[in-house]
């Protein structure tokens, strides 16, 4: 039988990045084995679903560069056949009525065990399983009840999912069982944990899928990230195109301990990958970051500006800070080196073209001159120009603020009373 998996997300909020590591291990699996992976939303309590939710999950997956196969599939679209099984399994004996509602009967004797992929064989003794209740007093029927007999009906062969659900498992068995359904195979992958050690959470941690679209993340990146938590090709390999992490993907590479969410290796996988992208690409992608973010600065300025901070930034949110004073007035601080400011302003009034090597040329020039190494010269220059100690290179920038900007700040940043 071909593999066919699904992801099973609940529209009671956004997308919890664990859970998108999840998701990525289900598809990752499907597109190596040629099967199909399936996108079934949760919905069992509708009291707290939130009407967005299901959108945001979609266009969540697929900035991060998740599909799935036919349509979305909801799990109330199958409480019919839940409340017909149950009564099934009540006419068989294998359940109970309780308080309107209906129980399925644990076997009291034995165990329920199962090999699992990642963490080998698990083993629970059934008399230690409480009944369930299967469908509720209400007639909805209940996750554990309505996710198996989602299974059959999707015939899913493989339940990738976290760890938290080993817990679910015998129930669950025990339900396909007594249905007299195949089995699936399960693969239950590790918790994500913050770098304090504990469990990523909302309270601590940047979590939603959505709050690393914000930061600039490009989805390429996080993609290759996300698919290192908890599974490695070997002890050495770290960048992956989605080709490479389809063909060498396996379940049985999965390792059972949690896996670390290290921010700062993100970062810097973020911003290889943003070094190599070819320059239009990088600009196209930063003004649409931009633009997401309702910062509506010139393109064209931009698009300029794009190459100066390529090979220093690791986000797109680290751009405004680098660049803004392109786009804004600057408070420059006060005190500054007037003799430098005054002789800078000076030069650069003759600079012609005004272009960043004719500025180079100049402002060397005058730091021989003024005997001032050429950093500490054009210290006082970069403050002016930027209000900050951390710029793109000066020159460049000289040249994009243009000749009369560039000399007025110049004059500004000269005329302001020391500290």
């Amino acid at each position: 039988m071909a593999v066919r998996v699904r992801m099973a997300p609940s529209p009671t909020g956004f997308l919890h990045i664990g859970g998108v590591r999840t998701f990525l291990f289900n598809w990752l699996f499907a597109r190596r084995e040629g099967g199909e992976i399936l996108l079934r939303i949760e919905n069992t309590d509708t009291s707290r679903e939130v009407a967005e939710a299901v959108d945001q999950i979609k266009e969540s997956l697929i900035w991060l560069g998740i599909d799935w196969d036919g349509d979305v599939r909801f799990q109330l679209d199958t409480a019919d056949t839940a409340r017909e099984l149950a009564a099934q399994l009540l006419s068989e004996g294998k359940a109970y009525e309780d308080e309107g509602a209906i129980r399925f009967r644990q076997p009291k004797e034995g165990t329920v065990s199962w090999r699992d992929i990642v963490r080998g064989e698990i083993e629970f003794k059934n008399e230690l399983l409480s009944d369930l209740v299967i469908i509720r007093s209400d007639g909805r029927p209940t996750y554990n009840f309505i996710s198996p007999v989602d299974d059959i009906t999707d015939e899913i062969t493989h339940v990738v999912r976290g760890e938290d659900h080993v817990s679910n498992t015998p129930t669950q068995i025990n339900i396909l069982r007594a249905l007299g359904a195949d089995l699936p195979q399960y693969a239950h992958v590790p918790n994500i944990n913050g770098e304090d050690g504990r469990k990523l959470s909302k309270r601590r941690n940047a979590v939603a899928l959505d709050e690393f679209r914000n930061e600039g993340y490009l989805p390429a990146a996080l993609f290759n990230f996300l698919a290192l938590l908890g599974w490695s090709y070997d002890d050495k390999t770290t960048l992956m195109s989605r080709k490479e992490l389809i063909d060498r993907f396996s379940l049985d590479r999965v390792v059972p301990s949690p896996a670390t969410f290290d921010y700062k290796k993100l970062d810097w996988m973020n911003g290889v990958y943003l070094r190599n992208l070819q320059p239009d690409e990088y600009a196209h992608d930063l003004i649409r970051w931009l633009h997401e973010q309702s910062i509506d600065w010139p393109e064209e300025r931009v698009r300029a500006s794009a190459p100066l901070v390529q090979e220093k930034i690791e986000k797109f949110s680290q751009y405004p800070g680098f660049a803004r004073f392109l786009f804004e007035p600057v408070e420059p601080p006060s005190g500054l080196d007037e003799r430098v400011l005054a002789a800078a302003q000076e030069r650069l009034t003759a600079v012609e073209p005004w272009e960043a090597t004719a500025i180079e040329e100049a402002l060397r020039a005058l730091a021989e001159e003024l005997d001032e190494k050429p950093r500490q010269a054009f210290q006082p220059i970069r403050l002016a120009v930027t209000g900050s100690k951390v710029s793109p290179g000066l020159f460049e920038s000289l040249e994009l603020l243009g000749r009369d900007e560039s000399l007025k700040r110049l004059s500004a940043a000269a005329a302001a009373p020391a500290a």
